[in-house]
């Protein structure tokens, strides 16, 4: 069963993904405990997004500009909600995304603002213990179940991390590059 959900209901779902997500947080690592590394060998390393970042994801999703302006699509939607919670990257399809994009990192274990994927379709993690994804659905952009008969039905879906640092993260498409040079 797909249902639109109004925003307050997807407010309550973020806060309590907060408060779950607040309480699964390991204690950061001291300064001693990292090894040492030359200033000539540091790099920014590549991460993926933590928790909280996640939850910047999904709050991004409840702009109602992003949900008014998130395109006609799901993939559009999801790119849509990346870029205006300040994680960037080139735009691609359901179907690349399913089978990964670069700026992007398969996990098995969602969290709140990872992808889910399926070919054809994408959609943001709200609420991986109740199975909750927001995404562009037949009525405009809303909630679901993604374990639901009809989703289900399409196939497992494939879970993608934004990963900090990435090369590609915040390049543009070919076909984006092609279009500013007309």
């Amino acid at each position: 069963m797909r249902t639109r959900t109004q925003p307050a209901i997807l407010a309550a779902l973020c806060c309590l993904a907060l408060g779950v997500c607040a309480a699964q947080q390991t204690p950061p690592q001291t300064a001693s405990s990292q090894p040492r590394v030359s200033a000539a060998h540091r790099r920014k390393p590549d991460r993926a997004l933590s928790s909280d970042e996640g939850l910047s994801v999904i709050a991004a999703a409840l702009d109602s500009k992003v949900r008014r302006d998130g395109g006609r699509d799901c993939s559009h939607l999801v790119h849509a909600i990346y870029e205006r919670a300040g994680f960037r990257y080139a735009y691609a399809s359901s179907d690349d995304l399913y089978d990964g994009v670069e700026g992007f990192r398969r996990v098995w274990q969602a969290q709140p603002g990872d992808v889910i994927v399926w070919r054809g379709h994408a959609g943001i993690v709200v609420r991986p213990s109740r199975h909750v994804f927001f995404s562009f659905l037949t009525t405009g952009p809303g909630v679901d179940d993604y374990q639901s008969s009809y989703w289900t039905s399409r196939g497992i879906p494939r879970f993608y991390r934004y990963v900090k640092g990435d090369p590609c993260a915040g390049c543009t498409s070919v076909k984006e590059s092609l279009r500013q040079s007309r």
